[in-house]
């Protein structure tokens, strides 16, 4: 157990979903690996896959069932193309949907973009005590979520209060 004011390091899974980058092109799965280990947590798994909707929930299904994973981040596929299929393949694994993180990044994100935010399929939510947040491919949207949203609340030391602190509950 860990005092309440100590960092909890959580162990973390990268996805990128893109028909076109490559492991050597992935800014946007670089940005986030890098800022979650200079956060402190532990990234102990990393895929890119293209836009297919099966494979893609097999991937995070996969890391879903390992109790090794605490979260999963997972960039692209969050916008309205014909390709863009993330969020039909994940929100189905979800046990609970975070809906205030989709609508606050795109508040956050309509002081950047302006009314391109709308394009944004965003989400986040809870499966198996896993929590998951769809992000969409660019780096600079990935950084707005990671900086503005998650490493707080994947942090045990933010007030009033995150969701690293829930971890111990999220199964009961």
């Amino acid at each position: 157990m860990h005092a309440a004011d100590d960092f909890q390091p959580l162990s973390l899974a990268v996805l990128t979903v893109s028909d076109t980058r490559t492991a050597a092109d992935d800014t946007s799965g670089d940005y986030l690996a890098a800022a979650a280990a200079e956060a402190g947590h532990r990234v102990v798994a990393r895929a890119l896959l293209p836009d297919d909707k099966y494979r893609l929930r097999a991937q995070v299904a996969q890391w879903i069932a390992d109790p090794a994973v605490d979260g999963i981040l997972v960039t692209g596929g969050t916008g309205f193309t014909g390709r863009d299929s993330t969020p039909e393949a994940l929100l189905p694994l979800l046990d609970k949907e975070m809906p205030g993180f989709g609508e606050l990044f795109r508040a956050l994100s309509y002081a950047e973009i302006g009314t391109s935010t709308l394009q944004s399929r965003a989400f986040a939510g809870l499966a198996n005590g896993t929590f998951l947040f769809a992000l969409p491919g660019s780096t600079s949207a990935c950084r707005t979520a990671w900086e503005q949203i998650i490493r707080a609340q994947l942090d045990a030391r933010t007030r009033p209060c995150n969701l690293a602190r829930l971890r111990p509950r999220l199964k009961e």
